[in-house]
């Protein structure tokens, strides 16, 4: 390649180094919701969050605003968590594990006794949606920040709720309105349906529980899997069935809704971007939805919302066809995760809302003066492997993390700090990165910049498949779907690929950033500490390995000025940089090479979790494809199969057992 020059200051953002996340100063975010307390408004003097994370620290955020009080819940291993830094109290209320802390009603409920809240927010997630948590907080005179029992009761069960939704005259999935006792049931009603179909908890929600089957078998797999984590979820294993609609949008609406029979829909939030029916990336305004079709959505709403006389913010959601038609999918009767871009559009502060609503007070506000001020985009920052099935678990400790909050018109939701860990026990979320703009244009290249500042390290996490999907020429022109990831990437994401451009800016950006780090080591107190290099000798040859290719740079230096040159080129698609100097280059070629393991004959965790089951014993014959073992992770159960026909020579774990990302499992004969 020809000369390539860069300055040593490096003020030019090159997009390789885009992708590793250059640290940057810590700033103030604009804020584009507000709190308009009313002193003379009075809600409650103390509120606890029955809850963890990014969502106990958004409340807490409220709640601090409004001069109440704050009660913080945690598990043993959460206790130096932030959201119970944030508190003015905070509660253990038991051992890591979900059922014996987060799910421990009796703990919770001691916690609240304990302390005198008045009140208790939920969050989303763990009891936020359980009917029984909210009638002993009624029976203890202590108030739900949710919509009462019967709403729950109704909009929590899915077969319930399409029948409701029915009746309301809103637009239904067909489907077998009933709950399926076993597998060979569930195959019955898949074929009088018509496959595929959707089997999925009747108490679920976001994700869990749910399986697409397009044949008898998947049916019967499906409805084994979906059971099972229903029960572990929701402590609920009823499953129902619908039509499964093929290359749909999925997008929700937001409803608030008080006591006095007044309820408003907030406009909409298109979540198409999808893996494994859990949201990654969402946005709002939609780019697909028309006014009318808007409006449509809305009014059948709000008309459910009134049908179960519902009171708090709330989410109906909807799956889209290409010609606009809608079905209602199911309503969640909590704050949604995805909710801080509905408040950048309408600059409403939901929690605040939730908590006026909980008192007994009217919405201040009317339909007419419900705006779509601008566009907000909100990317999910996940601690996962994007290069594993779009997106597997990883646990770790964050030895560097900062956010991007020094760029305007940035959000970022968290509930972590540098030094956290990211455990197995609970979902992976690191934060939700929200930008906003006048336009949508201006919205997504904040978020490009947001992502490019966001520092990240110690845990694997998927801001480079965020950042792909951003740019892409498909979502950037509103082409989405929920099939979107695997019709964009069908072998799966493996990174951004780089042009040939690109690839000659990262090899002497790399080259130089090298050249400079090892003149900087060599200084103390501003001195040379030994002249390893003669005054007038500025000259380099090193090696620099991208991926598979090796290349042969040399670097000259005049000034501040670093000039790189390619004394041989061989192209290569990925950066995987490595960076070695001419004599250690030579040595390493002497050096033995790693034997590539033979992983047909082996089965290794591919993600830290717990061994939910083991299919097999040794001596087992096997086919390939053949259940062997299932892995949880995260609220989430994996099926691991044979990658060839044979017997099974040993196995290495127990249901039971828990498994750290590459551990042993099964080994094949």
């Amino acid at each position: 390649m020809a000369a390539y020059r860069s300055a040593a200051g490096f003020q030019r953002v090159l997009l390789a180094f885009k992708h590793v996340c250059l640290k940057q100063r810590c700033g103030v975010i604009i804020c584009r919701y507000s709190t308009v307390y009313d002193p003379n408004e009075k809600t409650f003097d103390k509120i606890l969050i029955a809850n963890r994370g990014e969502i106990a620290c958004r409340v807490i955020k409220t709640c601090k605003k409004m001069g109440i009080k704050t009660v913080a819940v945690h598990s043993d291993v959460d206790s130096s968590a932030v959201h119970v830094k944030m508190a003015d109290e905070a509660v253990c209320v038991g051992p890591a594990p979900t059922s014996k802390s987060y799910l421990n009603m009796d703990a919770i409920m001691n916690a609240v006794k304990q302390t005198g809240a008045q009140a208790v927010h939920p969050g989303y997630g763990f009891l936020s949606e359980n009917k029984e948590f909210a009638k002993r907080l009624a029976a203890e005179g202590v108030t739900f920040i949710g919509p009462d029992t019967h709403a729950i009761q109704a909009m929590g069960d899915k077969i319930e709720s399409k029948l409701i939704a029915k009746a309301a005259k809103v637009n239904t999935i067909p489907g077998f309105d009933g709950v399926v006792k076993d597998a060979e049931e569930a195959v019955k009603i898949a074929g009088e349906i018509g496959y595929p179909v959707m089997i999925k908890a009747s108490a679920g929600g976001g994700g869990k529980g749910m399986r697409i089957s397009w044949n008898d078998e998947e049916t019967r797999e499906g409805f084994r899997f979906s059971s099972q984590e229903a029960a572990s979820s929701f402590g609920d294993d009823r499953l129902l069935i619908e039509k499964f609609i093929d290359n749909p949008r999925h997008i929700e609406i937001q409803v608030l809704a008080d006591k006095h029979g007044n309820a408003l829909w907030l406009n909409e939030r298109e979540c198409s971007i999808q893996r494994r029916n859990q949201k990654v990336v969402e946005e709002a305004p939609s780019t697909f939805l028309d006014p009318d079709t808007r409006r449509a959505m809305g009014e059948q709403a709000v008309s459910l919302a009134k049908a179960v006389k519902y009171s708090s913010a709330g989410t109906v959601e909807f799956l889209v066809d290409s010609q606009k038609n809608f079905y209602f999918l199911e309503m969640n009767t909590r704050l949604q995760v995805e909710h801080p871009i509905t408040e950048c559009i309408t600059g409403l502060d939901l929690v605040h809302q939730m908590i006026r609503i909980a008192k007994g007070y009217k919405l201040q506000q009317k339909q007419s003066d419900i705006p779509i001020n601008g566009w907000a985009i909100e990317s999910r920052v996940y601690a996962e492997d994007p290069y594993k099935s779009f997106g597997l678990p990883s646990i770790g400790r964050l030895s560097q993390y900062q956010e991007p909050l020094n760029l305007p018109n940035v959000r970022v939701d968290s509930g972590i700090q540098e030094g956290s860990d990211i455990s197995i026990y609970y979902d992976p979320m690191i934060s939700k990165l929200v930008t906003y703009g006048k336009t949508r244009e201006e919205a997504l290249k904040k978020m490009e910049e947001a992502l490019d500042n966001y520092v990240i390290r110690g845990v694997t996490h998927n801001i480079p498949l965020l950042r792909e999907i951003i740019v892409h020429p498909r979502f950037v022109s509103g082409d989405i779907s929920t099939k979107f990831l695997p019709e964009v990437y069908p072998d799966g994401f493996k990174g951004h690929m780089l042009t040939a451009g690109e690839r000659r800016e990262l090899l002497a950006t790399t080259a130089a950033l090298y050249v400079a780090a090892q003149l900087r080591s060599q200084k103390f107190l501003g001195d040379l500490r030994v002249s390893i290099v003669p005054a007038e000798s500025r000259q380099w040859e090193l090696c620099v390995e991208l991926d598979k290719g090796v290349h042969m740079l040399g670097v000259s230096r005049a000034g501040n000025n670093y000039t790189v040159s390619e004394i041989v080129q061989n192209i290569t698609s990925h950066f995987k940089l490595r960076v070695l100097s001419k004599l250690a280059a030579y040595l390493s070629k002497h050096m033995p090479e790693k034997i590539p393991e033979d992983t047909s004959s082996i089965l290794r965790s591919p993600m830290p979790g717990s061994v939910v089951a083991v299919s097999v014993k040794p001596g087992d014959n096997v086919a390939e494809g053949q259940e062997i073992c299932v892995i949880e992770a995260m609220k989430m159960q994996n099926s691991m199969t044979a990658a060839k026909t044979a017997k099974v020579k040993s196995v290495h774990c127990k249901a039971g057992d828990t498994v750290g990302e590459g551990d042993l499992l099964v080994e094949l004969e």
